[in-house]
């Protein structure tokens, strides 16, 4: 791996739920399921939906104010954002622009981006070679997601899934050796494989339908495969940055499904207790899912300065990706 001049370093991290819970309690008086089934197939107890009137875009404000807030900076101080997700407050304009609206800031660029659970690991990804280039200074990368907007609340196998939320990052361009000890992102891996639409989807939008349609999944497909998938771009970062799975002091995985993050922290050799698991309490908010689960994991100390965090995900299209970074 060449020294760069430049690396992509984590400034701040923050996130915004919506007050209202929806526990596998509840869910049992809506579709035909118990707590145990879905406790026990996904690792879900609870997840957190958006309140009429509570869009994407203020989620995602919410979560960008929180971050700027960590950070010790000011919006002023953003000259790009990017948020990934797949609910949209509108067809267009961008949720980015609004954020950017939202938080005053009239200069830099602001844009969506679209690879479903993946998609925060793709804005990380992105993010950096915006940042390294040297075009921009410091980004905003959000994941925001309404996604019980998209669900079929009679299907119980879809709708007992998903939650609502927003997280996000600061990252900011920084001088750095190159070295594998110093801060920032390290190793980016991204794949998409478009013949695998069928498995997960939903079946609306503007040129087809034009209505917003419903989540539809194919659950065991998309299971068998994830963790195959996932292992295959997390091991690209590690050969690309000379590190194995003992290196890695945190693994924070996209939290879709409580199995699927256990076997793939299996196959790749990484303990339990390296593990962050945030599936139970969130459910799986797709873009939003990995930063909330490294909100989490820093405010309770977990995460800490000069620990190696890896990260990824798998979303509908198929996408996945992952990416190393020295916090």
């Amino acid at each position: 791996m060449n020294p760069v001049r430049v690396r992509s370093t984590v400034r701040g991290v923050g996130s915004a739920l919506p007050e209202r819970i929806v526990t596998n309690a509840e869910m049992e008086t809506i579709v035909d399921t118990t707590d145990e089934w879905i406790v026990q197939r996904t690792g879900i107890r609870q997840r957190h939906v958006a309140a009429e009137g509570e869009t994407t875009s203020m989620l995602a404000t919410r979560a960008a104010e929180a971050a700027l807030a960590d950070a010790g900076l000011v919006a002023a101080d953003i000259d790009l954002f990017i948020v990934a997700t797949s609910t949209p407050d509108y067809t267009f304009p961008a949720v980015a622009t609004q954020v950017q609206a939202a938080l005053g800031v009239t200069h830099g660029v602001a844009f969506d981006l679209q690879a479903v659970c993946s998609g925060f690991v793709f804005a990380v990804a992105t993010a950096d070679k915006f940042l390294v280039s040297g075009s921009h200074k410091r980004a905003l990368v959000i994941g925001a997601e309404t996604f019980s907007r998209l669900l079929d609340w009679t299907d119980r196998t879809t709708c007992v899934l998903f939650g609502d939320g927003a997280g996000a990052i600061v990252l900011e361009a920084t001088p750095s050796d190159g070295a594998l000890t110093s801060p920032g992102v390290i190793s980016t891996q991204l794949r998409s494989d478009g013949r695998h639409r069928a498995k997960l989807y939903v079946d609306g939008g503007p040129s087809t339908t034009k209505t917003v349609g419903h989540l539809k999944m194919e659950g065991r497909e998309v299971f068998k495969h994830a963790v195959g998938m996932v292992t295959d771009v997390i091991k690209a970062c590690f050969d690309d940055a000379g590190v194995t799975a003992a290196d890695i002091d945190w693994f924070v995985p996209h939290q879709a499904n409580r199995r699927i993050i256990d076997a793939s922290a299996d196959k790749l050799g990484l303990p339990r207790e390296k593990v962050v698991v945030t599936v139970d309490r969130h459910g799986n908010t797709s873009a939003a899912s990995i930063p909330l689960a490294l909100a989490v994991s820093v405010k309770d100390g977990r995460i800490k300065k000069g620990d190696l965090v890896m990260i990824e995900a798998m979303g509908g299209g198929f996408t996945w990706g992952a990416a190393l970074i020295r916090w």
